[in-house]
């Protein structure tokens, strides 16, 4: 049974719920551990055979936790079958939805180090409700010149589930 290590950056819970879901995917050859970027001590690489990294943006930038991370972990990442997802808003729109024409992606690519065997973008989720003030107004600002959701009291997620799977299997044939 191979060993996976699950870790995440994410601000709202978005990106734990798609690796709840990909864990599921993979089903029971795999041993799943999920474990948070942010609050993760030194990590023993040698226990697992995959690393998947799932990282969310927020105000148009991923976590400086998650870069420091890579950068302390590149060689152990190497030495593993690897992948990486983002998830963002801005992935929602057609065009914007590809590792190659994610500019999320792509910054990560050119600050990183580690370039992992597999890559993904996913749109993820708007919780006007759970945020607190200046979050909500910000966030609806920036739909409203995105051309996004604006209703406060809306929920919507735009997480495309059918390519999470697609993506999971990518994975499990590494």
């Amino acid at each position: 049974m191979e060993k996976v290590l699950l870790l995440h950056s994410s601000c709202d819970g978005q990106t734990i719920k798609i690796l709840r879901y990909i864990e599921q995917q993979l089903g029971g050859h795999y041993l799943c551990e999920t474990q948070d970027i942010h609050q993760s001590p030194e990590i023993d690489f040698t226990r697992y055979d995959r690393v998947l990294i799932g990282a969310s943006v927020r105000y148009g930038h991923l976590n400086k936790k998650l870069y420091q991370f890579v950068e302390q972990n590149q060689q152990a990442l190497d030495k593993h079958i690897t992948a990486f997802f983002c998830v963002n808003l801005t992935a929602r729109k057609s065009g914007k939805d590809t590792p190659e024409t994610s500019v999320y992606v792509q910054k990560f690519l050119q600050k990183s180090p580690w370039h992992p065997k597999l890559l993904e973008v996913f749109a993820g989720a708007l919780r006007y409700p759970r945020y607190n003030w200046f979050d909500r107004t910000m966030i609806q600002l920036i739909m409203r010149m995105t051309g996004g959701e604006t209703d406060t009291t809306k929920e919507v997620e735009y997480t495309d589930w059918d390519r999470v799977s697609a993506f999971s299997r990518a994975f499990k044939q590494l």
